[in-house]
């Protein structure tokens, strides 16, 4: 999920992610040079590299098992970038399946909408020393770096976030980016896709708070770890995990939901 102010069409992105782009090809996008149009595109999260006479995206080329995976999660104080702002933000970085590094924080709001509140549990009054946007987003574009971004339901976390960069000043996030919802549709079967009721059904967080961003971080990895267990496709790289999440078949749902049915039986 490359932003829509990278210089490339989504033709040529996909070509980097697969059999590559042509010099010339990318020359004819581009009004800086190469060498700097790759420092950018750097700084923003996604690396570009030279094989062969073509340009292709590292993650083309890196194992899954030596890949870093940073899965986020954000609470909001509304949906509209223009009005609303991040209040909360969660991640870990994960390699080979392990917890290598964390971020959290809270960020400093004015004002949180009461229905807000009920969700998150979160009050303005809860971020009244907590940093303001910028410094937030600062930190964490450093911590993200050029990691594959993972958030269930991806395009909301990512697109808010990256916006949210533009808002402060900074440059939108370019990294390559995985859907935790579309690869468990992939992977699992479930009547539902939601992250709390995957939670509910398979305790993918015993200690769950929903709707706190590194509680739904910690289910979403418990999410993602179940994924690539079951996953049984032959996947050499990282490209290859994102196509499938992306191009296979979902799994076929039940027809009725199970797990209300074992609740049903308990009673």
């Amino acid at each position: 999920m490359l932003n829509k102010d990278f210089a490339l069409d989504a033709k040529s992105i996909s070509k980097l992610a697969s059999r590559g782009l042509p010099l010339e090809a990318l020359k004819s996008q581009i009004t800086e040079s190469i060498d700097l149009f790759i420092e950018l595109a750097r700084a923003q999260g996604v690396n570009i590299i030279k094989n062969q006479g073509n340009f292709f995206f590292d993650t083309k080329y890196i194992e899954i098992k030596n890949a870093v995976f940073c899965i986020v999660d954000i609470e909001t104080n509304g949906s509209k970038i223009e009005k609303h702002q991040i209040i909360e933000i969660a991640a870990v970085k994960v390699k080979n399946g392990i917890i290598i590094d964390s971020f959290e924080s809270l960020v400093y709001a004015k004002e949180i909408n009461p229905h807000i509140s009920a969700i998150t549990g979160i009050f303005a009054q809860d971020t009244k020393d907590a940093p303001e946007l910028k410094t937030v987003m600062m930190e964490f574009k450093l911590f993200l770096d050029d990691a594959i971004f993972i958030a269930h339901d991806v395009k909301f976390d990512y697109n808010f976030i990256s916006l949210s960069m533009q808002k402060i000043g900074l440059e939108p996030i370019l990294n390559r980016a995985l859907c935790s919802l579309a690869l468990a549709e992939r992977t699992i079967v479930s009547y539902r896709y939601a992250l709390s009721y995957l939670n509910d059904t398979l305790t993918l967080n015993p200690n769950a708070t929903h709707h706190r961003a590194m509680s739904d971080v910690m289910t979403t990895y418990g999410l993602f770890l179940l994924s690539m267990k079951s996953c049984e496709e032959n996947l050499n790289n990282v490209e290859d995990l994102i196509k499938f999440s992306k191009t296979a078949s979902r799994l076929k749902r039940p027809k009725f939901d199970p797990f209300l049915k074992e609740e049903t039986e308990k009673q």
